[in-house]
């Protein structure tokens, strides 16, 4: 069974859709990283994306670099993640993945890894720079401990590799607004919808759209052609004044926004 899944289509089946938000884990500090997280779920959050920082951050734009470059000089580690994960589970029950990159997971051992994951509460893995055809290297560990790894597919994937991405998927699909890095900036979503459709021919998992939403108003077009929105940058970028109330704000209209969708399913088919 599939945490992330199961409330992604159980907001599907309600014509809610569904707001993912992601956050650096420990930028600025943990208290602030927790906080956030509880925030976040008040203002109508559906699933956390905790960012475990890493050194070489490729598919992350200026705004989540910075963020990550001052969350590993405060001292922030993998095992510190998972202590932070366990502090959520404390508190909340919202669906959680880590988002990260295969090296350090590598350098941590995938298996005990995955193991530690679950024992403390985490229901996913997102790793941007693991390739479909080399997933077995975490989809195995995933798979043995109840995780959900995140596939992406973008504007420029074949149908060949998006059937391969979504064959291993669990959880949902994470669709690439546009090539190029994370961060708030003007898109046409649209352009998502060749990659929506490939997705749709080949699995029902829900689909989030992600890169570049950071207003309501970017959130709803956006989610017009997919099942959820993932927003980040803007979400970080508040947080380098610790603005907790900016945060849960800016989620709050962000959540209005995606409510007046209603029951008017727009998504791709």
């Amino acid at each position: 069974m599939s945490v992330l899944a199961d409330k992604l289509n159980a907001n599907k089946a309600k014509g809610r859709k569904s707001l993912i938000v992601y956050i650096t884990a420990g930028y600025p500090d943990m208290d602030t990283t927790l906080a956030t997280v509880l925030a976040a779920e008040a203002a109508g959050a559906d699933l956390i994306e905790l960012g475990i920082p890493f050194s070489d951050p490729i598919a992350d734009g200026p705004v989540i670099q910075k963020a990550a470059v001052t969350s590993l000089a405060a001292g922030t580690t993998p095992r510190s993640c998972l202590e932070l994960a366990r502090r959520i589970r404390r508190q909340s029950q919202i669906p959680l993945g880590f988002m990260t990159y295969i090296n350090l997971i590598l350098s941590y051992g995938p298996e005990k890894f995955a193991r530690d994951c679950r024992e403390a509460g985490v229901d996913a893995l997102i790793i941007p720079d693991l390739p479909p055809e080399e997933s077995d290297l975490l989809q195995i560990p995933c798979d043995q401990h109840g995780l959900d790894l995140i596939q992406f597919v973008t504007p420029t994937s074949t149908a060949e590799r998006v059937a391969m991405a979504c064959r291993s998927a669990s959880g949902f699909i994470y669709c690439i607004s546009n090539t190029g890095v994370t961060g708030v900036r003007s898109i046409d979503y649209s352009a998502v919808v060749p990659s929506v459709k490939l997705v749709r021919k080949v699995t029902n998992l829900p689909i989030a759209i992600g890169f570049g939403i950071g207003t309501p108003a970017a959130a709803l077009a956006a989610s017009r052609f997919a099942d959820g929105v993932i927003v980040g940058s803007a979400v970080v970028q508040l947080l380098e004044t610790k603005d907790i109330a900016a945060v849960q704000s800016l989620l709050g209209a962000i959540r209005q926004e995606l409510d007046k969708e209603g029951q008017a399913d727009a998504s791709v088919s």
